[in-house]
């Protein structure tokens, strides 16, 4: 067992890292800025926990690992249980995905619930502390700065250094771990940027049995002509989180009739047909998203031992996808693999592996964000293709289960983006282009299911 471990941050990132140190250190102690609510509260050094989240089924799948019974407890507290494809409706490309069991299983709650009840979990482990309000100052390095020995923090208007075998730096998009390194002697990362320049407004509502038909979600896919979609998600208390999305200044605003008539100029009505018929229990709230980053740090070739990046401090990318709290949780399982093996090359193997999962949702959501004419990026002959083919992908899905499920597979993380063009689901996808004859109505759930 090793002795000391320390990290940077009490978001979901950093949580999830320090519960799979908590497998191999004998104190493992979180530094956060902010005073952390007792309850499922928005706050400060979170904006975006205002806003509509995600919890894919790999990610829930790594929360119930680290934390058995974790998904049971999320329902008692209110959370929504649902198979991801039979019980939300899927807009894209001009029609609703079929929907069948898919057997996709996942939870829809707001992210502070969620936070709040890792933190629970969290606080139960025997050598875990949380130090709240408590600003980290920078790593602490031997005298030939190739060994990281601790980090400085300032509590209470005092400063001081906790000793660590490893610090890990989960403080999130406004990471200064580029300027800590330097400052150490070690060259930045490269750092790939896709700038989007989103807006996000989100307006919290009651729910009732009849709205959306009975379904939990409807994700409304951004339009490429329009540059606006949005996400209407069941959470706790018989609420409803709807957020609403544009891109280059073409935002939803904070006012309720704007709000309304930026839902009525959507292609798909669901989110404007609850919103005609519930109470708005906030004002609707606005959030900006500059750009998608990505820290290379895999392709680093000196790295301090003792130190590592993680979570939205490596890579962030439009929220939309829901993908982040699910990738923070599938990097902390590749956290705990990587000290499983030892010490070794820790940073060199974790970046690896955290590169290989970020792959995945970067190129989703690059990829997704590249089909809006504004948005810079590579437009490749491959890029072309792959979004060229993914929009009659979505057309298939319309009426094929099997299309919607290698679909949902990836959107989940479950499998990478390639399998959906296997041979097999490349067949269907052009059949059901070719004839489409069995397309049923928007939003038909086949019989029998």
């Amino acid at each position: 067992m090793r002795d000391e471990a320390v990290v940077l941050g009490a978001s979901m990132g950093g949580m999830l890292a320090a519960r799979a140190l908590a497998n191999h250190f004998s104190r493992v102690t979180v530094i956060e800025r902010d005073s952390l609510p007792q309850e499922a509260t928005g706050r400060r050094g979170v904006p975006q926990g205002r806003h509509a989240h995600g919890l894919l089924a790999s990610g829930a799948g790594v929360l119930e690992r680290f934390f058995p019974g974790f998904q049971r407890q999320l329902v008692e507290r209110g959370a929504v249980p649902g198979d991801l494809i039979r019980d939300a409706r899927w807009f894209h490309g001009g029609g609703f995905h079929t929907r069948e069991r898919g057997g996709i299983e996942g939870f829809l709650a707001s992210r502070p619930l969620i936070e709040t009840l890792v933190c629970e979990r969290l606080r139960a482990l025997p050598n875990l502390r949380i130090l709240e309000n408590t600003t980290a100052l920078g790593p602490v390095a031997d005298e030939a700065r190739s060994q990281v020995q601790g980090v400085r923090v300032r509590h209470a208007g005092e400063e001081r250094v906790l000793s660590a075998d490893l610090v890990v730096d989960a403080t999130g998009r406004g990471s200064r771990s580029a300027r800590w390194l330097e400052g150490l002697g070690y060259q930045s990362a490269v750092v790939d940027e896709v700038k989007v320049e989103i807006g996000y407004t989100t307006l919290i509502c009651t729910r009732k049995p009849q709205h959306l038909e009975g379904a939990v979600a409807a994700i409304l896919s951004p339009d490429p002509v329009t540059q606006r979609g949005g996400v209407i998600l069941a959470m706790e208390d018989n609420r409803w989180i709807i957020t609403m999305v544009g891109y280059f200044g073409n935002y939803a605003p904070t006012d309720m009739a704007g709000f309304r008539a930026f839902a009525q100029s959507l292609e798909c009505p669901d989110i404007h047909n609850v919103l005609s018929d519930c109470e708005p229990l906030t004002e609707p709230l606005a959030m900006r998203y500059p750009a998608s980053r990505r820290a290379r740090y895999e392709k680093v070739r000196r790295f301090p031992n003792g130190y590592l990046v993680f979570g939205d401090a490596i890579s962030s990318f439009n929220p939309i996808y829901g993908q982040g709290m699910s990738v923070s949780a599938l990097e902390a399982e590749a956290l705990d693999a990587c000290l499983l093996i030892g010490d070794g090359n820790l940073a060199e193997r974790f970046f690896r592996r955290a590169a290989a999962i970020i792959d995945i949702p970067w190129s989703i959501a690059v990829g997704n964000d590249l089909r809006i004419p504004q948005v810079e990026g590579p437009r490749n002959a491959r890029v072309r293709f792959i979004n060229w083919y993914m929009s009659k992908l979505h057309k298939a899905a319309h009426h094929d289960p099997e299309v919607v499920m290698a679909f949902q597979k990836v959107a989940n993380l479950l499998a990478p983006p390639p399998s959906v063009m296997a041979p097999s689901i490349a067949w269907r996808v052009l059949k059901g282009n070719l004839f489409p004859s069995s397309v049923l109505p928007f939003g038909a759930v086949r019989s029998g299911v």
